[in-house]
């Protein structure tokens, strides 16, 4: 009896039909990469005051900024404050100017943003002052779509196949994607985020499970990395595309659509002929393993595709980890180093509007330096071995952090102090 691994080899570890599969799931790969971090560029920081529109009536032959000196009370630094006003009066402009206002209150009109700039969800949703939490709140929630993904699409592609899931969780991507753009409120644009998170995980996932089933042991590596490298293009597209879109609903449309635009995958797509084996779907896995070999231009030999039997295969829960110490221990430290890099990785990467730099350039520069140091991963697993490289990286990626941290606030701002915007000058 012959396996699909001794098959796989047979036809070639890593041929010309894994290279099509390849490139085929990393094309979906640089869509991820713009949903993870395109809201940092959607919740830019904007000048904004409250809207004191009821002195309208009263100063009417005053200036902007005599007005805004009237109703607006001013910051120890001599710029106005972003989230109080004067508490509106009956009084005439005589009475203001001679006693002035003194009774603050917050903003009761909503905000004025001067800068008119094009519309961001900042000032879409007016997410400032009481209600900025939102926005790291939605950026969390996203990431909560991302956990009830995996935990989900882990289940779809192990019971339907990875194909199916693959092209789901595409769809439900480009779907939610695009509607997030026509979002009328913060709630329900809260709300498809989450779906898009879940598919996020959905693609990564199945994609990962079908490029590493069809490739030899040693060659799997390879699969992951260059699906990373794809994430940090994407990161790249990001930048160019927030820099050539600034009204956030058309990024938005901008990033998700184009995902429709692999919908030949439909017909193109293989299915894991490991999983179709494991399913009892030997005659489809056979004619997907011919059709491999035909296009490595690798014969397999007959008797083993005869013998090519379903596997056997155990149902366990992920406690099955932990009956064995020694599988227990390597679960517990692997969960601990991804607890540890995700933590320190997006830490950095929500945060490149914080650096000083110009945002649009930062977000590039993360993106370009991560390609060869995902690349070089190839190489140097293979020169140190899995567990001298991940104790490396560690080592050093916790000391450049612990360097950042030490290093004087003025020094990562570009120039010095940022300047301020005219309207507060």
């Amino acid at each position: 009896m012959s396996d699909t691994g001794e098959i796989i080899k047979t036809l070639g570890d890593f041929g010309r039909f894994q290279w099509r599969l390849l490139v085929l799931v990393t094309l979906a790969t640089p869509s991820l990469a713009f949903h993870m971090f395109s809201q940092l560029f959607m919740v830019l920081e904007e000048p904004h005051h409250c809207n004191t529109s009821w002195f309208n009536a009263i100063g009417l032959n005053l200036t902007e900024e005599e007005r805004l000196n009237l109703t607006l009370p001013k910051k120890p630094d001599g710029t106005f404050e972003e989230c109080l006003m004067y508490t509106p009066v009956d009084w005439d402009l005589d009475a203001i100017l001679q006693y002035g206002l003194n009774s603050t209150e917050k903003c009761r009109r909503g905000w004025v943003y001067p800068s008119n700039q094009e519309p961001s969800l900042l000032t879409q949703f007016d997410l400032v002052c009481d209600w900025e939490d939102l926005n790291d709140i939605s950026q969390s929630i996203y990431m909560l779509g991302l956990l009830a993904g995996a935990l989900v699409s882990g289940l779809l592609s192990d019971r339907f196949g990875r194909r199916p899931s693959l092209l789901l969780s595409m769809l439900i991507e480009g779907v939610f994607g695009v509607a997030t753009a026509f979002a009328p409120n913060f709630h329900l644009y809260i709300a498809f985020r989450f779906l898009v998170g879940a598919s996020v995980s959905g693609v990564v996932i199945s994609s990962l499970a079908l490029a590493t089933e069809w490739v030899g042991i040693v060659y799997r590596p390879h699969t992951v990395i260059f699906s990373h490298a794809a994430f940090s293009v994407g990161q790249m597209i990001l930048a160019g595309l927030a820099y050539a879109f600034r009204d956030w609903r058309t990024l938005q449309l901008a990033g998700s659509a184009p995902v429709f635009a692999l919908f030949f995958y439909l017909w193109i797509l293989p299915e894991s002929a490991r999983w179709l084996v494991t399913k009892g779907k030997t005659e489809e896995a056979k004619k997907l393993l011919q059709k491999a070999s035909s296009v490595n231009k690798r014969a397999i030999p007959l008797k083993l595709l005869d013998e090519l039997k379903p596997e056997k295969t155990v149902s366990a829960g992920i406690w099955e980890l932990f009956r064995n110490p020694h599988m227990g221990k390597v679960t517990f430290v692997l969960s601990a180093v991804w607890f540890v890099s995700s933590l320190a990785y997006y830490g950095l990467s929500l945060n490149v509007g914080g650096f000083g730099f110009d945002i649009y350039l930062t977000q590039a520069i993360f993106g370009a330096v991560e390609i060869p140091g995902r690349l070089s991963c190839i190489f140097l697993v293979q020169w140190l071995g899995r567990k001298k490289c991940q104790s490396s990286a560690l080592l050093l990626g916790g000391a450049c952090c612990l360097l950042i941290a030490v290093i004087p606030k003025g020094r990562l701002e570009w120039g010095g102090a940022r300047r301020q915007p005219d309207w507060q000058a």
